[in-house]
């Protein structure tokens, strides 16, 4: 079984004793390709991005969810926000 991961932020190229920054914005994109792809639901919890972020950068993404007032419980639609539609 393989698992997809998330890359770094703006695909930077990261050694190991550099701290890395997610931002809101960045989860929210990396949220919606999932669910654009199929792979994550809206419907599911946020923490089932944690199966697509490498272990050791779950940390950041924790905190910076906590800065912006989610949980993990939260649905993945919450951290989305409203869907715009193209073809209405």
């Amino acid at each position: 079984m393989s698992v997809n991961t998330l890359t770094a932020p703006n695909s930077i190229a990261v050694s190991p004793n550099q701290d890395l920054h997610y931002s809101i914005d960045m989860l929210q994109d990396e949220a919606r390709q999932l669910v654009d792809q199929g792979v994550v639901s809206r419907q599911q919890p946020i923490y089932v991005l944690c199966q697509y972020i490498p272990a050791r950068e779950w940390v950041c993404v924790e905190c910076e969810l906590e800065k912006c007032e989610y949980l993990l419980r939260d649905r993945i639609a919450d951290l989305l926000g409203s869907q715009s539609w193209d073809n209405d």
